[in-house]
């Protein structure tokens, strides 16, 4: 016979509506009258009725995560993190797939985020019109990895990140340098162009930074680049992510390139498939799972001020066997 809120009352000797305050609004509560309801509904094994509470709180107790690609090791740590954290939390998440497709990521948000407590919205490829348009609904929605006027966000240093890279590359003797970038719609790729322009050839004397254009995310894209990082005479290569990076390592060692000796190659994000390859791959560590953490935390508390809380967390670079002064 399943436990019940009574039952849980009961056995802490309080009444049940303090039994269901503790559970459902724990700030209305003692702090030790909370833990012990608390406590005793876990040695019952007591769940709640979420339909129940719905019905009562107007809360779902569920959290929607929109990402582009699950397959990609970054936004796969990013929901790893977001679940669990939202699990402590009392939530549960339901995470899409939008397929990289802009038109579908506004879809997912107006359809799952209805029934839901608020959305995650991880590096939405949509306009910043639509973003506004999808924001406009009664719903909290926060952006994970974007800015946009108005939201609340949670970034990493895109732009630092690489800068670390670069100053790396050419603190080993790299001169000519090659950045493999992201697709079109890529927020944080436009990030890291802003990085590699301004003041920094001015920083790093002789640097010529080649552009080989914008790539699919995935390991294809990053085969797709080694043949134009080669056609420009670049000795090193910054890709958009790791994904990437272990294209181009891929497509070098099919057309005889040695990495690190002609190459180097660097990747961004340090998903764990980094340290798996040869060489193991110099890349941005960005910290995945803290960014999932932050982004509940800051949707299921936001901070009390007029202006959307923006937290931006700091990246580093991580030098593995991939990277290496230029073969004289």
């Amino acid at each position: 016979m399943a436990v019940t809120l009574r039952d849980v009352a009961r056995a802490a000797g309080v009444s049940p509506a303090t039994a269901s305050r503790a559970l459902s609004a724990p700030d209305l509560v003692a702090p030790e009258r909370r833990e012990l309801v608390r406590r005793v509904a876990r040695e019952l094994g007591y769940r709640p009725n979420r339909a129940a509470r719905e019905l009562i709180t107007g809360r779902s107790g569920h959290l929607c995560l929109v990402v582009p690609d699950l397959e990609n090791p970054f936004f796969s740590a990013v929901a790893k993190a977001v679940q669990a954290r939202a699990r402590a939390a009392g939530h549960a998440v339901v995470v899409a797939d939008a397929e990289e497709d802009p038109l579908l990521e506004a879809e997912l948000v107006s359809h799952l985020g209805a029934q839901a407590d608020g959305v995650l919205l991880c590096s939405p490829r949509m306009s910043a019109d639509d973003l506004a348009e999808v924001a406009a609904d009664d719903r909290p929605l926060l952006l994970v990895n974007r800015e946009d006027a108005g939201l609340p966000s949670v970034v990493i240093d895109n732009r630092d990140g690489v800068r670390q890279a670069v100053r790396h590359l050419h603190a080993l003797g790299h001169r000519r340098v090659a950045y493999a970038g992201g697709p079109p719609g890529s927020w944080s790729d436009a990030r890291r162009r802003e990085g590699l322009s301004g003041d920094l050839a001015a920083q790093l004397p002789g640097l010529d930074v080649v552009d080989l254009g914008a790539h699919a995310p995935v390991f294809a894209g990053g085969v797709a680049a080694a043949d134009l990082a080669l056609a420009a005479g670049a000795t090193a290569v910054l890709a958009h992510n790791d994904l990437m990076a272990l294209g181009l390592l891929d497509r070098l060692r099919t057309r005889g390139v040695r990495v690190p000796d002609d190459v180097s190659v660097v990747g961004f994000d340090d998903a764990p498939v980094a340290t798996l390859v040869t060489p193991a791959l110099t890349t941005v560590a960005a910290p995945l799972a803290r960014l999932g953490r932050t982004a509940v935390d800051l949707l299921l508390d936001p901070p009390h001020t007029d202006a959307p809380a923006r937290v931006a967390l700091p990246v580093e670079l991580v030098v593995r066997a991939s990277t290496a002064p230029p073969a004289t």
